[in-house]
């Protein structure tokens, strides 16, 4: 079943063409990776598909409402369904870890600060940091922050979770700790989920479907043993990482 398509969308920052005749479908309750070049518009399409951004042409379609044509309003109400973890975790320093994760549920829902507390610990808990919600952010190390905004991205139970760069930065243990926690948050929330990353090894234990971004559109798509499998060389150079290809370096 299809949660959301991006539609041959086109998409530039001033002169700078990112997308063009960019399609992709995302199934529902699966985790779908997209892998590219640095720069090749991945976290792009990450805030196309939260509304963030609006293509200049083509459509972007979540649960088949075309995006493009909500209210303000609508889109703000439409976004409390999507959860989004940066690549800086992006938490707010003056606030504790608890107060972090606290803060959709204050901003977005009329639940009580009893209520609030229930989950928010419930919810730090899934991601293993119940017991630094009195922390600070600058009393934390790199993988517990990430971790952290991935408990803020899922606080609100939403049915779609968009991680940018999840494991940037982090050694091999705990980049095992990080793709185990999205695998497990997607189980936990039935839910869907769609990560950018350029860290293969991850990518490979966590998608069920991975996409390749190349010069604006999506030049292959499938399960993992697909994608590996390519006869495409642009995406045999990409996995294997060589330098000898048809990808200009």
């Amino acid at each position: 079943m299809e949660f959301a398509r991006i539609e041959d969308v086109a998409f530039r920052y001033s002169d700078k063409i990112v997308l063009q005749h960019c399609s992709l479908s995302i199934k529902a309750r699966a985790i779908t990776c997209l892998i590219g070049l640095s720069g090749s518009g991945k976290s792009t399409m990450l805030r196309l598909l939260n509304g963030l951004r609006i293509p200049e042409s083509g459509r972007v379609i979540v649960k088949s409402t075309d995006l493009a044509t909500l209210k303000s309003r609508e889109l703000i109400e439409f976004r409390q369904r999507i959860g989004f973890s940066f690549q800086f975790a992006a938490l707010f320093d003056s606030l504790t870890i608890f107060d972090n994760v606290a803060l959709p549920l204050r901003e977005n829902t009329k639940m009580k600060e009893e209520e609030i507390r229930r989950t928010v610990f419930a919810t730090l808990e899934s991601v293993g940091l119940e017991h630094v919600l009195d922390r600070m952010p600058s009393e934390l190390s790199g993988g517990m922050l990430k971790r952290a905004g991935f408990a803020r991205a899922v606080v609100t139970n939403p049915e779609l979770v968009l991680y940018d760069e999840p494991t940037t930065g982090q050694d091999p243990i705990i980049t095992h700790v990080l793709t185990n926690t999205i695998k497990r948050l997607r189980q936990q929330l039935n839910g869907t989920a769609v990560v950018v990353s350029h860290d293969l090894p991850s990518i490979f234990a966590m998608a069920d479907y991975v996409a390749m971004l190349f010069e604006g559109a999506i030049i292959e798509y499938g399960t993992v043993e697909e994608v590996r499998r390519s006869e495409n060389p642009i995406v045999q150079q990409f996995l294997e990482g060589s330098e000898v290809g048809p990808i200009p370096l």
